[in-house]
């Protein structure tokens, strides 16, 4: 006979991604909607399904079944953000609350039980609460997670809450075809092996089942048994670790406005502190008296201190306008909030005392504090054809761009690239054997084989050998921003490599190959 510690309580709220992506999009409860996952239908409305959508449907089926169908990329943060209000509401009925997935959490459902007097009572009373919030849940108790869960999901309208009778839960999950498991992977196996229903997989020996199906075919078994248990951490909720400062009445200073930032900064940083952790990324939102909002994300290369954080709502207050500059109307509430966190152990100083790149970091932080935001930079590679397009300076702080060097660039130098690129392409001049000039004609063929090489004022010197060209065409379409050049490669007589570029047939050199 199965123990009442192991009984779970379950409650599910149907269709839930739906209903959050409707909050987040503002629709009307008669909009039909799809949520799309890799091209495939993830959750449909209702009135979506009764048209012949269902889960798993391609989008151009679903939309030719429901021709009003609208269609929405699922964001799996939608459903987990708007479930937290949802999960905190429960949290005030019953203790324990464990998100299974976003629009279904479980909790053990011995205490509830003896606090409101019964399981069906227990069950009751959280329905009726949720309902009195505008929450429509449906609530499922059995022997297991996987059986509660399954008891929830037989409800109706009428019969929001289902039961399965001690020790039963095993008997209740039997009959459910082996579909209900829901693994892409194993249930074809099963079904090849005759296997139909839960009952049957459950019947199998445990051993053996391990043996041939591993890790996860012991968890389908468990679930098909009635003998998973509810495990994991108990739901906590995030803490807020964001600041605010107000200013009544509204400031127009910047130096004012920063010092009043100072203690929100320091509290901030302290709670942060106090959990073991560190500010990486912080988001400055300004709000003036006016009402407008300006909202901005600053990262750090270490983490931010209290002086950072000042620093950084200074130069946003400036913007753009220079030390002098200041807010274009007084402001009225500074918000700091962290976008991003560390564990303060991946950032303690050296054993040893202060590195050289702590150091470096120092100086960097001083400069920065000085001059303002932007006037300490840092090179970052990016991505193009050209190695001047490749350069990219960063304002020291800030987060480097998304990296576009992954993708295709036809036309850009294959590895290795040269050692020293020059900021200015070193003027050049390219001569055959018998002195004349060297162009590229319409064909991409040389007038005649490269063989001396002049660099600038530099006395001319044998090319012992060469490669190229290779054509380089970009933003044809831009009478401004269009290129087209030839690239070689070029080796002088003292062994020196080249990268050499002709532009409107004008030689230069690009870059060297140290």
């Amino acid at each position: 006979m199965t123990s009442t510690d192991a009984r779970v309580l379950v409650v599910w709220l149907p269709d839930w991604p739906i209903i959050a992506a409707r909050r987040r999009l503002e629709l009307p409860a008669e909009q039909p909607l799809a949520l799309i996952h890799k091209g495939v239908v993830f959750a449909c409305s209702s009135d979506a399904r009764t048209s012949g959508v269902q889960r798993g449907l391609a989008v151009r089926e679903a939309q030719l079944r429901c021709p009003q169908l609208l269609v929405v990329a699922y964001d799996p943060q939608v459903d987990a953000r708007a479930f937290e209000p949802i999960v905190a509401s429960l949290e005030d009925l019953v203790p324990g609350v464990r998100i299974l997935r976003p629009g279904l959490c479980a909790i053990r459902a011995r205490g509830p039980a003896r606090f409101y007097g019964g399981e069906e009572r227990a069950a009751s009373t959280i329905h009726e609460a949720l309902a009195k919030a505008d929450i429509a849940a449906r609530l499922g108790i059995a022997d297991s997670v996987f059986g509660a869960e399954r008891a929830a999901l037989q409800t109706n309208d009428s019969t929001p809450v289902s039961i399965v009778a001690l020790g039963t839960t095993r008997q209740f999950l039997a009959p459910a075809p082996i579909s209900t498991l829901d693994d892409s992977t194993l249930v074809p196996v099963l079904r090849r092996l005759g296997l139909h229903s839960l009952g049957d997989f459950a019947a199998l020996d445990r051993v053996a089942v391990g043996a041939r199906f591993g890790e996860a075919g012991l968890r389908a078994h468990d679930r098909a048994s009635a003998v998973d248990r509810l495990s994991g951490a108990e739901h906590t909720p995030e803490i807020d670790f964001g600041a605010d400062a107000v200013f009544e009445p509204a400031l127009d200073r910047v130096d004012q406005i920063a010092f009043g930032v100072r203690t929100a900064s320091e509290s901030m940083i302290d709670r942060l502190a106090e959990s073991g952790l560190v500010c990486t990324a912080l988001r400055i939102t300004v709000t003036s008296e006016s009402g407008e909002r300006r909202e901005r994300s600053w990262s750090h290369p270490h983490h931010f201190s209290a002086a950072d954080v000042v620093d950084r709502v200074r130069w946003q207050l400036q913007g753009s306008g220079g030390v002098n500059a200041g807010p274009t109307s007084p402001v009225e509430r500074v918000e700091l909030s962290p976008a991003r966190v560390d564990t303060s152990a991946h950032h303690e100083s050296g054993l040893w005392g202060t590195s050289l790149d702590e150091r470096v970091h120092h100086a960097l932080a001083r400069l920065h504090s000085m001059l303002g935001h932007g006037a300490v930079s840092t090179p970052s590679l990016g991505g193009g054809r050209f190695l001047s397009e490749r350069q990219v300076l960063v304002a020291w702080g800030d987060e480097t761009p998304p990296s576009k060097r992954t993708l295709p660039w036809p036309g850009s130098i294959p590895p290795p690239a040269p050692a020293t690129v020059f900021t200015q392409p070193r003027p050049a001049d390219v001569r055959g054997p018998g002195g004349e000039p060297i162009d590229v004609d319409a064909r991409g063929t040389t007038t005649a084989p490269p063989a001396w090489l002049a660099l600038g004022r530099s006395p001319a010197m044998k090319i012992s050998s060469w490669a190229g060209p290779w054509p380089v065409t970009q933003r044809w379409w831009d009478a401004e921003a269009r290129r087209s050049a030839h690239r070689f490669q070029m080796i002088d007589s003292e062994g020196m490599a080249w990268l050499m570029i002709l532009e409107d047939h004008e030689w230069a050199a690009e870059a060297r190959y140290d």
